[in-house]
Protein backbone atom coordinates (compact mmCIF):
# COMPACT_ATOMS: atom_id res chain seq x y z
CA UNK A 1 0.00 0.00 0.00
CA UNK A 2 1.21 3.56 -0.82
CA UNK A 3 2.04 5.50 2.42
CA UNK A 4 0.51 9.37 2.48
CA UNK A 5 1.38 13.02 2.35
CA UNK A 6 1.76 14.13 6.23
CA UNK A 7 -1.62 16.41 6.79
CA UNK A 8 -0.03 18.44 9.78
CA UNK A 9 -2.21 21.36 9.13
CA UNK A 10 -1.37 24.44 10.96
CA UNK A 11 0.84 22.34 14.01
CA UNK A 12 3.79 21.97 12.38
CA UNK A 13 6.74 24.26 13.69
CA UNK A 14 7.54 27.84 11.37
CA UNK A 15 10.90 25.52 10.66
CA UNK A 16 9.31 22.91 9.28
CA UNK A 17 6.94 24.94 7.35
CA UNK A 18 9.79 26.39 5.64
CA UNK A 19 11.83 23.65 4.92
CA UNK A 20 8.70 22.41 3.03
CA UNK A 21 8.26 25.83 1.07
CA UNK A 22 11.61 25.85 0.32
CA UNK A 23 11.34 22.73 -1.79
CA UNK A 24 9.70 24.50 -4.43
CA UNK A 25 12.99 26.40 -4.78
CA UNK A 26 14.54 23.87 -7.28
CA UNK A 27 13.29 23.58 -10.63
CA UNK A 28 14.82 20.06 -10.88
CA UNK A 29 12.05 19.31 -7.76
CA UNK A 30 9.33 21.12 -9.41
CA UNK A 31 9.96 19.80 -12.84
CA UNK A 32 9.81 15.95 -10.57
CA UNK A 33 6.43 17.03 -9.00
CA UNK A 34 4.95 17.66 -12.26
CA UNK A 35 5.75 14.29 -14.01
CA UNK A 36 4.38 12.39 -11.02
CA UNK A 37 1.51 14.85 -10.69
CA UNK A 38 0.60 12.96 -14.58
CA UNK A 39 2.04 9.24 -13.79
CA UNK A 40 3.14 7.32 -10.86
CA UNK A 41 6.85 6.87 -12.22
CA UNK A 42 9.56 4.68 -10.82
CA UNK A 43 13.45 6.37 -10.80
CA UNK A 44 14.74 5.61 -13.72
CA UNK A 45 11.39 6.92 -15.66
CA UNK A 46 12.35 9.69 -14.21
CA UNK A 47 15.90 9.96 -14.70
CA UNK A 48 14.81 9.79 -18.52
CA UNK A 49 12.11 12.05 -18.50
CA UNK A 50 13.62 14.66 -16.36
CA UNK A 51 17.22 13.85 -17.94
CA UNK A 52 18.68 14.26 -14.81
CA UNK A 53 21.17 11.72 -13.44
CA UNK A 54 19.55 9.18 -11.07
CA UNK A 55 21.27 9.76 -8.22
CA UNK A 56 20.04 13.48 -8.55
CA UNK A 57 16.67 12.28 -8.99
CA UNK A 58 17.00 10.08 -6.09
CA UNK A 59 18.24 12.83 -3.74
CA UNK A 60 14.98 15.50 -4.82
CA UNK A 61 12.45 12.56 -4.51
CA UNK A 62 13.72 11.56 -0.94
CA UNK A 63 13.87 15.03 -0.17
CA UNK A 64 9.99 15.75 -1.32
CA UNK A 65 8.57 12.43 0.33
CA UNK A 66 10.22 13.57 3.78
CA UNK A 67 8.27 16.68 3.77
CA UNK A 68 4.95 15.10 2.51
CA UNK A 69 5.49 16.26 -1.21
CA UNK A 70 4.76 13.24 -2.40
CA UNK A 71 3.70 9.22 -1.79
CA UNK A 72 5.43 6.42 -2.30
CA UNK A 73 4.65 2.60 -3.05
CA UNK A 74 6.61 -0.21 -2.84
CA UNK A 75 6.86 -3.45 -4.94
CA UNK A 76 9.15 -5.58 -4.56
CA UNK A 77 12.79 -3.86 -5.22
CA UNK A 78 11.10 -0.64 -7.08
CA UNK A 79 9.86 2.13 -5.54
CA UNK A 80 6.79 4.40 -7.66
CA UNK A 81 6.35 7.70 -6.98
CA UNK A 82 3.52 10.02 -7.19
CA UNK A 83 2.10 13.84 -6.48
CA UNK A 84 -1.90 13.75 -5.14
CA UNK A 85 -2.72 17.02 -4.93
CA UNK A 86 -6.24 15.81 -3.41
CA UNK A 87 -4.23 14.42 -0.44
CA UNK A 88 -1.90 17.29 0.58
CA UNK A 89 -2.77 19.49 2.96
CA UNK A 90 -4.67 22.51 1.76
CA UNK A 91 -2.24 24.75 1.98
CA UNK A 92 0.01 22.59 0.51
CA UNK A 93 -1.80 21.97 -2.43
CA UNK A 94 -2.71 25.81 -2.81
CA UNK A 95 0.89 26.40 -3.46
CA UNK A 96 1.45 23.32 -5.81
CA UNK A 97 -1.27 24.41 -7.99
CA UNK A 98 -0.25 28.28 -8.13
CA UNK A 99 3.43 27.48 -8.93
CA UNK A 100 2.43 24.33 -11.63
CA UNK A 101 0.40 26.84 -13.07
CA UNK A 102 2.70 29.66 -13.18
CA UNK A 103 5.77 27.38 -14.75
CA UNK A 104 3.85 24.61 -16.79
CA UNK A 105 3.99 26.55 -20.21
CA UNK A 106 7.36 26.93 -20.39
CA UNK A 107 9.86 24.86 -22.34
CA UNK A 108 11.48 22.83 -19.90
CA UNK A 109 8.15 21.63 -18.83
CA UNK A 110 7.17 20.98 -22.48
CA UNK A 111 10.09 18.98 -23.20
CA UNK A 112 9.49 16.92 -19.74
CA UNK A 113 5.77 16.08 -21.00
CA UNK A 114 7.05 15.12 -24.65
CA UNK A 115 9.99 12.93 -23.09
CA UNK A 116 7.43 11.45 -20.94
CA UNK A 117 4.74 10.22 -23.10
CA UNK A 118 7.63 8.11 -25.01
CA UNK A 119 8.79 6.71 -21.13
CA UNK A 120 4.91 5.47 -20.96
CA UNK A 121 4.61 4.40 -24.73
CA UNK A 122 7.86 1.87 -23.99
CA UNK A 123 6.09 1.06 -20.43
CA UNK A 124 3.05 0.08 -22.09
CA UNK A 125 4.95 -1.68 -25.13
CA UNK A 126 7.14 -3.62 -22.00
CA UNK A 127 3.64 -4.20 -20.43
CA UNK A 128 2.03 -6.08 -23.77
CA UNK A 129 4.90 -7.74 -23.83
CA UNK A 130 5.15 -9.59 -20.63
CA UNK A 131 1.51 -9.96 -21.17
CA UNK A 132 1.58 -12.02 -24.45
CA UNK A 133 1.00 -8.84 -26.86
CA UNK A 134 -2.69 -9.38 -27.34
CA UNK A 135 -3.90 -8.94 -30.82
CA UNK A 136 -0.10 -7.73 -31.34
CA UNK A 137 1.04 -11.26 -32.92
CA UNK A 138 1.63 -9.99 -36.79
CA UNK A 139 3.29 -7.10 -35.10
CA UNK A 140 6.18 -9.21 -33.21
CA UNK A 141 5.89 -11.53 -36.33
CA UNK A 142 7.15 -8.85 -38.74
CA UNK A 143 9.61 -7.22 -36.04
CA UNK A 144 10.66 -10.92 -35.69
CA UNK A 145 11.18 -11.34 -39.39
CA UNK A 146 12.66 -8.12 -40.66
CA UNK A 147 13.53 -5.85 -37.43
CA UNK A 148 12.54 -2.50 -36.77
CA UNK A 149 14.16 -0.15 -38.96
CA UNK A 150 13.16 -0.71 -42.59
CA UNK A 151 10.04 2.02 -42.55
CA UNK A 152 12.10 5.21 -42.61
CA UNK A 153 14.21 3.78 -45.20
CA UNK A 154 11.48 2.31 -47.43
CA UNK A 155 9.64 5.44 -47.13
CA UNK A 156 12.75 7.26 -48.67
CA UNK A 157 10.92 5.55 -51.82
CA UNK A 158 8.71 8.73 -52.00
CA UNK A 159 11.50 10.80 -52.74
CA UNK A 160 11.69 11.15 -56.52
CA UNK A 161 14.73 9.57 -58.12
CA UNK A 162 15.63 12.17 -60.61
CA UNK A 163 15.58 15.27 -57.67
CA UNK A 164 18.49 17.45 -57.26
CA UNK A 165 18.44 18.08 -53.30
CA UNK A 166 20.39 20.77 -51.68
CA UNK A 167 21.92 19.55 -47.78
CA UNK A 168 22.48 23.19 -46.51
CA UNK A 169 25.22 23.47 -43.65
CA UNK A 170 26.07 19.80 -44.33
CA UNK A 171 28.12 19.71 -41.53
CA UNK A 172 29.65 15.84 -41.44
CA UNK A 173 27.20 14.74 -44.12
CA UNK A 174 24.72 12.81 -42.49
CA UNK A 175 21.63 13.85 -44.73
CA UNK A 176 23.72 13.65 -47.88
CA UNK A 177 25.24 10.05 -46.89
CA UNK A 178 21.57 9.08 -47.32
CA UNK A 179 19.97 10.86 -50.08
CA UNK A 180 22.80 9.78 -52.50
CA UNK A 181 21.71 6.90 -53.46
CA UNK A 182 18.14 7.77 -53.93
CA UNK A 183 18.35 11.10 -55.81
CA UNK A 184 20.15 12.32 -59.22
CA UNK A 185 22.59 14.52 -57.38
CA UNK A 186 22.97 15.96 -53.53
CA UNK A 187 24.73 19.07 -53.37
CA UNK A 188 26.54 19.27 -50.08
CA UNK A 189 27.00 23.19 -49.07
CA UNK A 190 28.35 24.51 -45.77
CA UNK A 191 30.48 27.77 -45.15
CA UNK A 192 33.28 26.04 -42.77
CA UNK A 193 36.28 24.78 -45.19
CA UNK A 194 37.09 22.19 -42.47
CA UNK A 195 33.58 20.85 -41.96
CA UNK A 196 32.98 20.59 -45.81
CA UNK A 197 36.53 18.77 -45.72
CA UNK A 198 35.59 16.37 -42.76
CA UNK A 199 32.04 15.37 -45.21
CA UNK A 200 34.02 14.65 -47.74
CA UNK A 201 36.58 12.69 -46.15
CA UNK A 202 34.02 10.79 -44.10
CA UNK A 203 31.65 10.00 -47.38
CA UNK A 204 35.29 9.19 -49.66
CA UNK A 205 33.86 7.30 -52.44
CA UNK A 206 30.09 8.10 -52.11
CA UNK A 207 28.57 8.54 -55.93
CA UNK A 208 26.35 11.38 -56.96
CA UNK A 209 27.74 14.37 -54.07
CA UNK A 210 29.18 17.74 -55.18
CA UNK A 211 30.82 19.40 -52.45
CA UNK A 212 30.02 23.36 -52.19
CA UNK A 213 31.93 25.69 -50.10
CA UNK A 214 29.75 28.88 -49.68
CA UNK A 215 27.64 30.90 -47.28
CA UNK A 216 23.85 29.75 -47.44
CA UNK A 217 22.41 33.03 -47.98
CA UNK A 218 24.38 33.17 -51.09
CA UNK A 219 24.23 30.28 -52.82
CA UNK A 220 26.24 30.18 -56.44
CA UNK A 221 23.73 28.18 -57.69
CA UNK A 222 21.23 29.33 -60.27
CA UNK A 223 17.59 30.21 -60.17
CA UNK A 224 15.39 27.27 -60.00
CA UNK A 225 18.48 24.69 -59.80
CA UNK A 226 17.32 22.17 -57.01
CA UNK A 227 13.99 20.51 -56.52
CA UNK A 228 14.42 20.50 -52.59
CA UNK A 229 16.91 21.76 -50.13
CA UNK A 230 17.19 20.31 -46.10
CA UNK A 231 18.73 22.51 -43.09
CA UNK A 232 19.16 20.07 -40.56
CA UNK A 233 20.05 21.68 -37.14
CA UNK A 234 21.65 24.65 -38.91
CA UNK A 235 19.33 27.59 -38.16
CA UNK A 236 19.97 27.98 -34.60
CA UNK A 237 23.50 29.16 -36.03
CA UNK A 238 22.24 32.16 -38.72
CA UNK A 239 22.06 34.98 -37.71
CA UNK A 240 19.22 35.94 -40.07
CA UNK A 241 16.90 32.80 -40.68
CA UNK A 242 14.83 34.36 -42.84
CA UNK A 243 17.46 35.60 -45.41
CA UNK A 244 18.90 32.13 -46.01
CA UNK A 245 15.34 30.81 -46.15
CA UNK A 246 14.68 33.32 -49.40
CA UNK A 247 17.78 32.52 -50.48
CA UNK A 248 16.29 28.45 -50.97
CA UNK A 249 12.93 29.90 -52.09
CA UNK A 250 15.34 31.73 -55.37
CA UNK A 251 17.11 28.28 -56.53
CA UNK A 252 14.28 26.04 -55.92
CA UNK A 253 12.19 25.22 -58.46
CA UNK A 254 8.24 25.49 -58.85
CA UNK A 255 6.74 23.09 -56.76
CA UNK A 256 9.97 22.73 -55.21
CA UNK A 257 10.04 22.00 -51.20
CA UNK A 258 12.64 22.35 -47.91
CA UNK A 259 12.47 20.72 -45.15
CA UNK A 260 14.23 22.94 -41.99
CA UNK A 261 14.80 20.58 -38.78
CA UNK A 262 15.64 21.91 -35.73
CA UNK A 263 15.43 22.73 -31.76
CA UNK A 264 12.07 23.99 -30.27
CA UNK A 265 12.39 26.99 -28.10
CA UNK A 266 14.71 25.96 -25.15
CA UNK A 267 16.26 27.87 -22.64
CA UNK A 268 19.00 26.17 -22.01
CA UNK A 269 21.41 29.60 -21.86
CA UNK A 270 24.61 27.86 -22.09
CA UNK A 271 24.02 27.04 -25.33
CA UNK A 272 24.86 30.59 -26.69
CA UNK A 273 28.79 30.06 -24.91
CA UNK A 274 29.48 26.60 -25.20
CA UNK A 275 28.57 25.98 -28.70
CA UNK A 276 27.62 29.46 -30.42
CA UNK A 277 23.78 29.13 -30.89
CA UNK A 278 22.48 32.46 -32.11
CA UNK A 279 19.03 31.34 -31.41
CA UNK A 280 17.63 29.43 -28.70
CA UNK A 281 15.36 27.13 -30.58
CA UNK A 282 12.48 28.54 -32.43
CA UNK A 283 8.77 28.83 -32.04
CA UNK A 284 6.09 27.51 -34.40
CA UNK A 285 4.47 30.93 -35.58
CA UNK A 286 8.40 32.16 -35.80
CA UNK A 287 8.77 29.70 -38.35
CA UNK A 288 5.52 29.51 -39.63
CA UNK A 289 5.65 33.61 -40.15
CA UNK A 290 9.08 33.24 -42.23
CA UNK A 291 7.23 31.11 -45.42
CA UNK A 292 5.51 34.20 -47.31
CA UNK A 293 7.94 36.49 -46.71
CA UNK A 294 10.51 34.02 -48.27
CA UNK A 295 8.25 32.97 -51.23
CA UNK A 296 6.87 30.51 -50.23
CA UNK A 297 2.99 29.55 -50.98
CA UNK A 298 2.61 27.12 -47.57
CA UNK A 299 3.91 25.50 -44.34
CA UNK A 300 4.07 22.59 -42.12
CA UNK A 301 5.08 22.68 -38.93
CA UNK A 302 5.38 19.38 -36.42
CA UNK A 303 7.07 18.83 -33.57
CA UNK A 304 9.13 15.83 -33.28
CA UNK A 305 8.54 12.84 -30.68
CA UNK A 306 11.22 13.02 -27.82
CA UNK A 307 14.06 10.45 -27.86
CA UNK A 308 14.60 9.39 -24.39
CA UNK A 309 18.08 8.61 -24.88
CA UNK A 310 18.19 12.41 -26.37
CA UNK A 311 20.04 14.81 -23.71
CA UNK A 312 19.27 18.02 -25.65
CA UNK A 313 16.00 20.05 -26.40
CA UNK A 314 12.76 18.81 -28.09
CA UNK A 315 12.78 19.26 -32.31
CA UNK A 316 10.88 20.05 -34.49
CA UNK A 317 10.03 19.36 -38.71
CA UNK A 318 9.16 22.48 -40.72
CA UNK A 319 8.38 22.21 -44.86
CA UNK A 320 8.51 25.38 -46.53
CA UNK A 321 6.46 24.85 -50.25
CA UNK A 322 6.96 27.02 -53.39
CA UNK A 323 4.17 27.65 -55.47
CA UNK A 324 4.01 25.35 -58.50
CA UNK A 325 3.55 28.15 -60.97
Amino acid sequence: MPDSPRDKGHSERPAEWLATLSLLGDVARVRLLRLVEQAELGVGELAIAAQLPQSTVSRHLKALHEHGWIVKRVEGTASFYRLVPGALDADLRQLWETTRDRVISGPVFTDDANRLEQVLSSRRGDSQGFFGRIGGEWHEMRRELFGTGFGPEAMLGLIDPDWVVADLGCGTGDVSQRLAPIVREVIAVDREPAMLEACRKRLDGADGIRYVEADLAELPLSEGSIDAAVIMLVLHHVAEPLEVLAEVSRVLRPGGCALIVDMVRHERDEYRHDMGHLHLGFDEQTVSGWAEPAGFARSTWRRLSSSPEGKGPGLFAAGFFKPVG
